[in-house]
């Protein structure tokens, strides 16, 4: 047997309560993983009230964990007990259809397996998954803060990746909370010209300390209006309806509209907006392995660092209560703290 400690949602909606499970034996191709930190997502308390139907409980939430390697499966390479490492959104993949084979795993064309969908998560003692989901962490990155760049940070990676962004580029970033301040950081540290969208105009001066250039209110069509024609990429990081259109006429030609924030009503595009300005509206899940190690690496050696606030995992309930009110700044991060 190998009982885990960890705390769980034991029903939908509930205060998480300690709990422990026999995790069984490792599988060859598995990594268990101590944790050291994990942080808190949305998607987490999303899990955990069951919003998106299917929740299984007991529910072992956090999928942005930061730890140690304690055991390798026999099929496990490349990595070393005792190894830093982070496991994000993802915990598995087929790993033979033709996505895998190509280095897209995280569109697996037979389902990715997530670190806490029908599987334990990180709010616990230890985690595991497949070996190539087990992200190395460089020795100069801060592991208290890097967990929020395994999910939140890589959502708002990959598509300066997908789209090939340079430094010449100008990118607009929309709602600047968990994810959007992640993509400021970055994209200022990928040298683009950064302009913030917020409907906070009290939290200016924070954006432009992130790195943003320029600050505008989303709610100010005459702002809006002023900057047609200029963006490279505007990602959306929101999960509420807009008004779109003005966001579709500041797109540059070929511009592209790339939303991870899952709005619930479709999207309004007309087809001569598309057509007249050779524009693109996409979207993408989190990352490829690849795309998680780049991620790492680069935000080591740039000291990208997400802006946290640090809860024993003791805390558990309260830090998950903070993230409700909407009082997180601008990710939480658990410190397990296991007796």
């Amino acid at each position: 047997m190998s009982i885990i400690r960890s705390y769980a949602a034991l029903e939908p909606g509930q205060p998480l309560q300690p709990y422990d499970y026999d995790a069984g034996e490792l599988k060859a191709h598995e990594v268990e993983v101590k944790v050291e930190y994990c942080g808190v997502c949305h998607s987490d308390l999303s899990m955990i009230d069951n919003e998106w139907g299917g929740a299984k409980y007991p529910l072992i939430a956090g999928h942005e964990v930061i730890g140690t390697i304690t055991q390798l499966g026999s099929e496990a390479r490349g990595l070393q007990v005792g190894q830093r490492v982070g496991i994000g959104w993802t915990a598995d993949s087929c790993q033979h259809c033709d996505c895998c084979i190509g280095g897209k795993q995280v569109l697996c064309q037979n389902g990715t397996t997530a670190t806490i969908v029908g599987h334990a998560g990180g709010f616990a003692e230890t985690v595991r998954a497949g070996w190539q989901w087990v992200i190395p962490v460089p020795d100069d990155l801060n592991p208290e803060v890097a967990g929020p760049l395994l999910c939140g940070g890589i959502t708002v990676f990959d598509p300066l990746l997908r789209h090939n962004i340079q430094g010449v580029h100008k990118v607009g970033v929309i709602g600047i909370g968990g994810l959007g301040h992640i993509a400021i950081k970055l994209a200022k540290a990928w040298g683009c010209e950064v302009t913030a969208f917020s409907s906070s105009p009290d939290k200016t001066q924070e954006i432009l300390d992130m790195g943003a250039h320029q600050v505008i209110n989303s709610r100010d069509k005459d702002q809006l209006k002023a900057l047609r024609g200029q963006f490279d990429l505007i990602i959306n990081t929101i999960n509420v309806s807009l008004d779109w259109m003005p966001y579709f006429a500041a797109l540059a030609p070929e511009g592209k509209f790339h939303t991870v924030g899952v709005v619930l009503e479709p999207l309004a595009v007309p087809a001569g907006v598309l057509i007249g300005g050779a524009k693109v509206v996409t979207g993408s899940p989190t990352g490829s392995p690849l795309a998680l190690r780049q991620l790492l690496r680069f935000a080591a050696r740039t000291q990208v660092e997400p802006t946290v606030e640090v809860f024993p995992m003791s805390q558990i309930n309260e830090a998950i209560q903070h993230l409700r009110d909407g009082k997180a700044r601008y990710r939480v991060v658990l410190k397990a703290d296991f007796a």
